[in-house]
């Protein structure tokens, strides 16, 4: 019998994480845990250290490695706990990994995914922002380095599934005439345009049918979460912005489709449970058990679909410009993004003014072209620096 697959979980304490460790844990046989990594839920860190023994454990500064070396050496593990960007890189690229899921939230995920990809790792892809910020960079280390690329979120992992297998020789090649990517529309679906002047963040990280992290729930509740993904999509799929269509499907159980010119339209089904791409990345191109429980149509009974209303939802026409004018405009966005929902969370703006901040540092900042990872960080710097400027202004 050959060894299991060493997997590295890069953000192993948040929803994404969590549910990776779940799946893996229902296959001992086949995946052992190598290395995992935590931001700020230390003690559950340690926790997982004690049930899954990696070799590594990687945390964000030297002030806390070393109470959690100390924990992990009293529990009788000989788990190494490594530091910051320089210990995420280390565990992505190890000779020894076989997978690394990419699951850090935000432009901190980058450089260790990106490590990943030029370590000809297979990539378990559920951090967004790697190919929002730097997409051409990217998609061009995965094609040098012959690495595996597997999407996680759940309308991209939909995508891939009721895509043909050679879909990289082009969508009007292969007979694809759109994709459709589906949107729950968020808690704020249906809510009066008058009340979102209101909305606090606890009413925006109430998602109805997913269970996420605060930031990616924001996220959702103004679809920038689907605008970054159309962007992403784009790059996945070597699609142009006019050929991916957002859908509103409020029940989350169709998580994407696939438009053929022939008039087929494929779907991928099944319950909100993001247990369901993880297992499918994971053990691609077979399948495993993923614990999700199977889909009860009858349970259902219906499926209902809308257009996006862009004033109920500005981030989203953000985005897709952002995605049209390409090059430095979709890093721009994303950091604009980050230092908004940060501040919306912290109760200094309001939920409407997130797109204010956004749309203002797309308007000041020229768009270029990124040739290197510095000048993508550069582009990300001046955003968040213009977004921090309309923070001292106007902020609470």
């Amino acid at each position: 019998m050959s060894r299991p697959q060493q997997i590295t979980v890069l953000g192993a304490t948040g929803s994404i994480g969590l549910s990776t460790l779940d799946v893996i844990g229902r296959h001992p046989e086949r995946y052992q845990v190598f290395a995992l990594s935590g931001f700020t839920r230390l003690s559950e860190l340690l926790a997982l250290c004690i049930r899954h023994a990696p070799r590594f454990a990687v945390v964000p500064e030297a002030a806390v490695a070393q109470g959690l070396q100390d924990d992990l050496r009293a529990a009788g593990l000989q788990t190494r706990v490594l530091v910051g960007e320089e210990g995420l890189c280390q565990v992505a690229s190890d000779p020894e990994v076989d997978a690394v899921m990419a699951a850090i939230v935000g432009a901190a995920g980058l450089r260790p995914t990106l490590a990943a990809v030029e370590a000809g790792k297979k990539i378990l892809l559920a951090n967004k922002e790697a190919l929002v910020m730097s997409g051409a960079l990217f998609m061009q280390a995965v094609r040098k380095s012959g690495s595996v690329l597997l999407p996680i979120d759940s309308e991209h992992n939909a995508i891939f599934q009721c895509m043909p297998r050679d879909f990289s020789r082009g969508l009007g090649v292969v007979g694809v005439r759109r994709i459709l990517l589906t949107a729950s529309g968020g808690p704020f679906r249906q809510t009066p345009l008058e009340e979102l002047v209101h909305v606090t963040p606890e009413q925006a990280c109430a998602h109805p049918n997913w269970s996420m992290g605060r930031k990616i729930s924001v996220d959702s509740a103004s679809m920038m979460n689907k605008g970054l993904e159309l962007i992403e999509a784009c790059w996945l799929f070597d699609a142009r912005p006019s050929q991916v269509e957002v859908v509103i499907h409020p029940q989350s159980v169709i998580h994407s489709l696939v438009d053929y010119v022939d008039g087929s339209v494929l779907a991928q089904l099944g319950n909100p449970d993001m247990r369901t791409p993880i297992a499918n990345a994971l053990a691609w191109p077979e399948r495993i058990d993923s614990g999700v429980a199977p889909l009860d149509l009858f349970a259902i009974a219906r499926l209902d679909f809308q257009a996006p209303d862009e004033q109920r939802f500005p981030c989203l026409r953000l985005a897709r410009q952002a995605a049209e004018a390409g090059d430095s405009a979709p890093a721009m966005l994303n950091a604009a993004n980050e230092v908004a929902v940060a501040a919306f969370l912290d109760g200094r703006v309001r939920y409407l003014e997130i797109a204010s901040i956004i749309e203002e540092v797309l308007n000041l900042q020229a768009v270029v072209s990124l040739d290197d990872l510095d000048a993508v960080f550069t582009v990300d710097a001046r955003a968040r620096e213009l977004a921090g400027q309309w923070l001292r202004r106007h902020g609470r």
